[in-house]
């Protein structure tokens, strides 16, 4: 008798579908660079993570890990094929994925906590702190892995160097990211979850 195939991680077919094309989404945002804003600073912004947050809102925080896996795979894949001088983070699979991951799992749970009395306000909120779950975690878990190689490219010796070079970068990106995916986030996820109903 044969048995049936079951889905290891239970997803019907709407999160099959929303899965397939929110990451989808991050692939192409990656390939044609629209993922990337360029500010007055001359830093670029990214707006790749979005697809995630917006995956773990609507759908919970097993689809948008998927969605965040693929993101940083997508990562993973871009840092060999179109290397910069820090693409090596990427090479290390920790960086490229587990943030990413992290990414839908902090999200959910902020969204979750507002959701019945204070939506929007809870969207706002999982946008900006799955934004900063990103920046902190690549940031953070490339000054563990990396420390002495940073420390080469910046031309220093002292670690404190490398924190403050890494705190900026983390400041040029992640502020404007957080605000961009605000002021993206929370029409998009209402539209949907109004589409929902």
């Amino acid at each position: 008798m044969e048995r049936e195939l079951k889905n290891p991680i239970h997803l019907n077919t709407r999160q099959m579908a929303v899965v397939g094309m929110l990451s989808g989404v991050t692939i192409f945002l990656g390939i044609s660079g629209l993922g990337f804003i360029p500010l007055p600073n001359g830093v670029k912004a990214t707006i790749m993570h979005l697809p995630v947050i917006i995956g773990a809102i609507i759908e919970g925080p097993i689809v948008g890990s998927i969605i965040g896996l693929a993101f940083g795979l997508f990562s993973m894949y871009q840092a060999f094929t179109a290397p910069t001088p820090l693409s090596f983070w990427f090479w290390n699979p920790i960086i490229a994925l587990v943030p990413r991951i992290l990414i839908a799992i902090t999200s959910y749970y902020i969204y979750s906590l507002f959701k019945n009395k204070y939506k929007s306000f809870g969207i706002g909120a999982a946008a900006i702190v799955g934004t900063l779950t990103n920046t902190v975690g690549v940031l953070g878990l490339s000054y563990a892995f990396y420390l002495e190689r940073i420390s080469k490219i910046i031309n220093t010796s002292t670690s404190e160097e490398v924190l403050k070079y890494i705190i900026v970068i983390g400041l040029a990106n992640g502020v404007p990211e957080a605000a961009i995916s605000l002021l993206i986030t929370i029409p998009v996820v209402r539209a949907i979850l109004k589409m929902k109903k």
